[in-house]
């Protein structure tokens, strides 16, 4: 076995130039094929944790100006959803779950000693966190009785925590200060995703809607109501009715999708996982593409190598090897040749992925991970061999049909 091994290396080696650019076609394939399909599940694993925090079942509805005429009203016209929208919400649409309210006054500047943050500050009530759930770090989220009693307190995301608290520690029972308001800071939250607006959640600053009405004198107006549906019910199948709720309590056509618009995350995880779908398959379908090609210029070359050993081949068949001995040794150093530029390949693929993954470290926890699982690593390996026995299977057949007295008088 050892002698065999030994003869097929030294056959490799014998034009080194010749090998290393035919093992480079090979190399190169199942590079692109395991960089492409380990890149694809990196952004996957990455798109999903700005969302992995969303209730897959839920929405958000928000108001804009009319774009239809309206019983009298005149499209273009402003208007606001209110407080008593989450009532009519509950009470004539029972499949909802929960409905919970939200407003926003965008960027303000959050101080704290002599630290400073821009942050977005958002007005929520307890049950927000059932529909983009926080990761508390610290503390507590807001509960019922913060926004019953109109207590101003507040949570914060991780980059306000970071720009406010450098030094790190508990920061709970903190004061921070928003324009002329002091908020008593009672949780951290360490949610890496975004919200329902599309604003991260590591900016923002959360307060109770209660008091957020009453500061900023917005009265009753809801700038957001997000909702989930109760299990076995799809959200997508409440949407229209929902419009209906709310466009007929202000006067707006229920037709008019502009003037009330929904954010389905049930639509939204569909398309990702169809995008990703089609994204993979592409992948697999680009990597085999190219892998197919190095393995058709193994093929070529080891043709080429075969016709040069006519007279050697020609030897052999006289001094007793057999054709399945040809067979198999040309096969052998096919299949060699293609699973050492292969295995090459699939390790340089997976370091690069593996920097990729530190570049997305965070506090030793990785954003995504950017690596090929077990079986697609399986999968690849399976084909290497599979694509080297076919390289070699021609020029193999080739050699058997060599016979002693046409090598010699070829010679």
């Amino acid at each position: 076995m050892t002698e065999f091994l030994t003869e097929i290396l030294d056959t490799i080696s014998r034009n080194k130039s010749r090998s290393l650019l035919t093992a480079f076609g090979v190399f190169w394939g199942i590079f692109m094929l395991v960089l492409l399909i380990g890149g694809t599940h990196g952004l996957k694993d990455l798109l999903n944790s700005n969302f992995s925090n969303f209730a897959t079942n839920s929405a958000t509805v928000w108001s804009s100006p009319t774009t239809k005429a309206y019983k009298g009203f005149a499209k273009g016209r402003e208007w606001d959803m209110e407080t008593d929208d989450v009532a009519r919400l509950r009470n004539a649409i029972p499949e909802l779950d929960v409905i919970t309210p939200q407003n926003y006054t965008g960027t303000r500047v959050a101080v704290c000693g002599a630290n400073k943050f821009s942050a977005t500050i958002y007005g929520a009530d307890h049950n927000y966190r059932h529909v983009c759930m926080p990761e508390i770090r610290y503390g507590r989220y807001i509960n019922a009785m913060d926004v019953k009693m109109e207590r101003k307190v507040c949570v914060i995301g991780k980059r306000v925590y970071e720009n406010l608290f450098p030094e790190g520690g508990n920061p709970v029972g903190s004061s921070i200060r928003i324009d002329s308001t002091y908020y008593s800071l009672v949780g951290v939250d360490f949610n890496p995703g975004v919200l329902t607006t599309g604003e991260s959640a590591a900016e923002i600053i959360l307060t109770p809607i209660s008091v957020m009405q009453r500061v900023y004198n917005y009265g009753d107006v809801v700038h957001f109501i997000s909702f989930t549906a109760k299990d076995g019910v799809k959200i997508g199948e409440l949407t229209d009715r929902i419009r209906q709720v709310i466009a007929r309590s202000h006067i707006v056509n229920p037709q008019d999708e502009l003037a009330l618009r929904v954010f389905n995350t049930e639509v939204l995880f569909g398309i990702m996982d169809s995008l990703f779908r089609g994204v993979t398959f592409l992948s697999w379908l680009v990597g085999i593409g190219t892998l197919l090609a190095g393995a058709i210029g193994v093929s070529n070359i080891m043709m080429v190598t075969v016709k040069e050993r006519t007279v050697e081949i020609g030897i052999r068949r006289a001094i007793g090897a057999t054709p399945r001995m040809i067979l198999t040794q040309i096969i052998c150093e096919s299949m060699v040749l293609t699973a050492v530029a292969g295995m090459m390949g699939i390790l340089m693929a997976v370091f690069i992925l593996q920097m990729v993954e530190l570049a997305n470290t965070t506090d030793g926890v990785p954003s995504a991970h950017f690596q090929v699982d077990f079986w697609t690593a399986v999968a690849a390996t399976l084909l290497l061999c599979l694509l080297g026995g076919m390289a070699g299977m021609a020029p193999a057949l080739r050699a058997m049909a060599i016979k002693p007295v046409d090598a010699m008088r070829d010679e």
